[in-house]
């Protein structure tokens, strides 16, 4: 068989993804946050889009309502605009900077400008925002600084500073820190000892038993007893009352008293600095009862973008413009423009048409509570709405509901199935989470529930489930064991089980 070379011709259908698509699919999954920082770069890289102001301003209603037997495609199309419209839009607000009826427009461009918001009455002054981004490393240098320290000192100590993490525990060893600068390992630790006086109270502690006596050395409530039991945390994360009383030599009472005293102590007292101000979860979809009983489902209007394309602009410059690369940029740069406009309206009709099917499919628990939460997946619901499972899941990824009964990721909804003992009926598995929940909650000191007998009381109430499986969830909840809650009612720490 002789080897030779030649060409074929074979022809075949492959799906290649687009970069288009692609850039579509990543808009699903990106959280309101997320999304508007995505809308942001692109306002200030294609000049032919902006923002519809005006539009939103004069919407009455805001986002598009549906109720379980209304067609969802029709609803969100109630809150999208039409080309027409865009376009009149646009040359509406021309016209007004022709008149020069926009002249108010650069002081209110620079009033919602991020870094330049305005002084007004309620809005926070820039200095409040530097003190929010102050770090942990920042304000202890600032400390060092006025401790009138001599200039070797001041140099170790800013060594030191930098060993410190984002907790407040110095991670390094102070004898290659004494090596590298060349100073006596006395003189180190010395300044250790001056950073841990700063604050706050447990900084630049080796381990967590010092950042608690350090906390303590700081209220004055370091005593010998105190000292005894931060030796033995072993014996404080079990809450054995009973050893810690024979090694602090004090009587169960007064081991109690100390261990409340321990537990209101930070056990990471850095983590107050350097982190980011706190997101408040904003909601991307609302679900309200209607009055037939319904629930209606509705997009978050606030937190949609609201783009234009300025068609007159982009048909008024390629004209004048004579470079070809102006033409091709102008050209990308309206066809960029128009698609994401378009996977914008797209993205806010997917959610809307998942959420709506997860309020259909678990309408019981918006009615009745968590108990009524069926077992639900992705593909249930990607079958129901005729979408890929894998639409499903970014479209529920990082998403927020807020019904009448709390705020909700849509993931929340989405629980594993546990069967019935008779082998018809099935039980969410956060619905028996919250039975355990609620069955160890109402347990008294003296009739401790053990996880067989959690089995025994569920099967009973239909729900075929195994022991391991009602000790996994209840390890997942942070509930003790029997044996431990029997300790700690007996001692009167009936909060920790709750």
């Amino acid at each position: 068989m002789s080897l030779t070379q030649r060409l074929q011709l074979r022809q075949g259908q492959t799906l290649v993804m687009t970069p288009q698509l692609q850039q579509a699919i990543k808009l699903l999954q990106l959280s309101n946050v997320e999304l508007a920082a995505f809308v942001e770069q692109e306002l200030e890289r294609n000049p032919l889009l902006e923002r519809d102001e005006a539009g939103a301003a004069d919407q009455p209603e805001g986002n598009p309502k549906i109720a379980q037997t209304a067609d969802t495609s029709a609803a969100a199309a109630e809150g999208t605009s039409d080309a027409s419209e865009r376009d009149d839009a646009s040359e509406r607000e021309d016209a007004s900077d022709r008149d020069g009826s926009n002249a108010g427009s650069t002081e209110s461009t620079w009033k919602n400008a991020g870094a330049g918001a305005s002084f007004g009455a309620g809005e926070a002054l820039p200095e409040s925002a530097l003190a929010a981004k102050l770090t942990l490393k920042d304000h202890l240098v600032v400390q060092l600084s006025i401790a009138g320290l001599t200039p070797d000192k001041r140099m170790i100590g800013l060594a030191l500073i930098d060993a410190v993490d984002e907790a407040g525990y110095f991670r390094a060893d102070l004898s290659e820190i004494a090596s590298r600068l060349g100073a006596p390992e006395p003189l180190v630790v010395d300044v250790l000892h001056l950073l841990q006086g700063f604050d706050p109270a447990g900084v630049a502690a080796r381990d967590v038993a010092e950042c608690l006596r350090l906390q303590l050395m700081a209220r004055d409530r370091l005593d010998p007893a105190m000292d005894a039991m931060l030796s033995h945390l072993d014996l404080v994360a079990r809450r054995d009352v009973a050893a810690l009383s024979g090694v602090c030599k004090v009587d169960v009472e007064d081991v109690s008293d100390m261990l409340e005293e321990v537990r209101a102590l930070t056990p990471k007292p850095g983590l107050a600095f350097g982190g980011e101000p706190v997101q408040p979860v904003v909601p991307d979809v609302f679900v309200r009862e209607a009055q037939d009983g319904t629930w209606l489902v509705e997009l978050n209007s606030e937190m949609l973008p609201k783009l234009l394309v300025n068609t007159r602009y982009a048909a008024s410059v390629p004209a004048k413009a004579k470079s070809i690369d102006l033409q091709v940029f102008l050209a990308d740069c309206l066809a960029s423009a128009n698609w994401l406009v378009k996977a914008l309206d797209q993205r806010a009709r997917t959610i809307l048409k998942v959420a709506s099917e997860i309020v259909r499919q678990q309408d019981a628990f918006f009615a009745h509570g968590v108990r009524h939460l069926r077992p639900l997946n992705l593909k249930t619901v990607a079958d129901a709405i005729s979408m890929h499972e894998s639409t499903v899941s970014r479209v529920t990824s990082n998403k927020y509901m807020a019904t009448p009964r709390g705020v909700f990721e849509l993931k929340f909804f989405f629980t594993a199935s546990i069967g019935s003992v008779d082998g018809k009926d099935v039980h969410s598995a956060e619905s028996v989470r919250d039975r355990i929940r609620e069955m160890i909650a109402n347990e008294s000191s003296l009739d401790i529930l053990s996880d067989d007998r959690i089995v025994a009381q569920l099967t009973g109430d239909g729900i075929d489930i195994a022991r391991r499986t009602v000790a996994k969830y209840r390890e997942a909840m942070r509930i003790p064991s029997s044996v431990e809650r029997r300790r700690l009612k007996s001692a009167g720490f009936t909060k920790s089980v709750r």
